[in-house]
């Protein structure tokens, strides 16, 4: 495959020279290809960082110097975050710990008697907060107009007519692929409810503008997004997180508290983003996303998608010449999609082929069911209600697992740890591991004990 003119080198990440050791001898840059549970934080976000850290100090209500520094960066952040989202002039941006902490906030800000509806499809991160709302959740679709249909229908059969919420993935984390992320928003807003975009796996790799996609709320995480620490965010409408008691009560949401007569406690909550920001934010980590956005933005993302392709291309090409791989998908192999793929390898426990992959070619993947246990029982026909971990379940070297292996890569993965990837997936097909395996805790670890196999 020809290198398009057009793409991009990739953009310098921490790690990119660490070497690991391999069990068969020797030693091997190593090739981070778990980016979707974690990406590398880009060098440019880190000396962002770094330049900073000397003048961290306490915010909104310090009177020193680095006080007043660290709010204005902290709050010049959320401005550059607000910008990055193509936010509406009165969305707010509120900084949160993680994706999952976004969407358990505005689960904790809906109104009374909202139903939410979910597809089965979604990460736990959006399928599992809304435990004090009626969910109705939906079935996998299999094609992006039939998650539109299947939106529809559920939301026309819904009686009364009160509060509702659409939950949505903008990429998938198992199978990368995109959904239709405005068609689902406008067919919620004909039916009156209100829609939020879980766009931890979609913001890394492609533009966001919640004022193009016309969605209610987008959540993602700067962990995802190419930023070091746990910091995450919740952009978009106002009224609800304006209504809702403070999703943390403590200094920072509070803009009064004085005692009554009776002995009790009168507290006037903040109305703005400090609402559900209580207690001292983290500004270092808010700073980092901030920074992210800048430095992707900056790249051009025009340039980041053609180079994420042909990158896809080039697994999705090197996997199709291996009968034994199936990649996992929902909507067909021509779906586009981001950097992220999934897939089972006849003949090989998930875990032993992660593993092998790990100790003899220095290739860091993911094995289970990613935290997103209906879609993957679903895209491998297997008992929906069966056991399973967000790791690889107890299953021995050889023995069918009902998991799957994941890579995952992005703005930062040279050709080679690619390239590495697909032949070394095509030589333990063909030859079989090197080194002799055992579970241990659960997971598939090469037998140190034990002689080469």
């Amino acid at each position: 495959m020809s290198v398009p003119t057009a793409v991009l080198a990739p953009l310098p990440v921490l790690g990119r020279d660490v070497t690991v050791p391999l069990v068969t001898g020797g030693e091997v840059t190593y090739a981070a290809l778990d980016y979707a549970a974690s990406a590398p934080a880009l060098q440019r976000v880190w000396d962002d960082v770094a330049a900073y850290a000397p003048y961290y100090g306490s915010v909104h209500r310090g009177a020193g110097y680095l006080s007043q520094l660290s709010t204005d960066l902290f709050e010049n952040a959320r401005r550059t975050v607000h910008d990055f989202l193509g936010c509406r002039d009165d969305d707010q941006v509120v900084f949160t710990r993680s994706t999952t902490d976004s969407l358990n906030l505005l689960a904790a800000a809906l109104p009374a008697g909202c139903r939410v509806f979910v597809f089965e499809t979604e990460h736990h991160a959006s399928l599992l907060p809304w435990r004090d709302a009626e969910v109705t959740f939906l079935d996998a679709p299999r094609t992006p107009a039939q998650a539109v249909e299947t939106l529809e229908r559920a939301l026309a059969d819904r009686e009364p007519y009160g509060p509702a919420l659409v939950c949505v993935t903008g990429a998938s984390n198992v199978t990368g692929e995109l959904w239709p992320v405005r068609e689902l928003a406008a067919a919620a807003h004909a039916h009156g409810a209100r829609i939020v975009l879980d766009a931890a796996q979609l913001a890394p790799h492609h533009p966001v503008s919640v004022r193009d996609l016309d969605v209610d709320w987008v959540a993602f995480s700067g962990h995802k997004l190419y930023a070091p620490f746990g910091s995450g965010v919740l952009a978009g409408r106002a009224d609800w997180l304006r209504e809702a008691e403070p999703y943390l009560a403590g200094g920072g949401a509070s803009r009064k508290v004085a005692r009554r007569a009776d002995g009790g406690v009168d507290v006037e909550w903040h109305e703005g983003a400090a609402r559900h920001e209580a207690g001292s934010p983290n500004v270092i980590g808010a700073y980092a996303i901030a920074a992210a956005c800048k430095a992707l933005t900056e790249a051009g993302f025009e340039a980041l998608v053609a180079r994420e392709e042909y990158l896809i291309g080039k697994v999705r090409e090197g996997l199709a010449e291996v009968p034994e791989v199936r990649v996992l998908s929902l909507f067909g192999d021509d779906a586009p999609r981001v950097g992220v793929l999934s897939f089972v390898v006849d003949g090989w426990n998930s875990s032993h082929f992660a593993a092998a992959l790990s100790a003899e070619y220095g290739i860091g993947v993911r094995d289970g069911l990613f935290c997103a246990h209906p879609l993957v029982r679903t895209l491998l026909g297997s008992d929906p209600g069966g056991q399973g971990e967000c790791g690889a379940p107890e299953a021995a070297p050889g023995e069918k697992s009902l998991n799957a292996v994941r890579v995952s890569f992005g703005a930062g993965t040279p050709d080679e740890h690619v390239e590495r990837f697909v032949t070394a997936v095509k030589e333990l097909v063909r030859d079989g591991a090197r080194w002799n395996y055992r579970t241990e805790d659960g997971r598939c670890v090469p037998d140190t004990s034990a002689e080469a196999a």
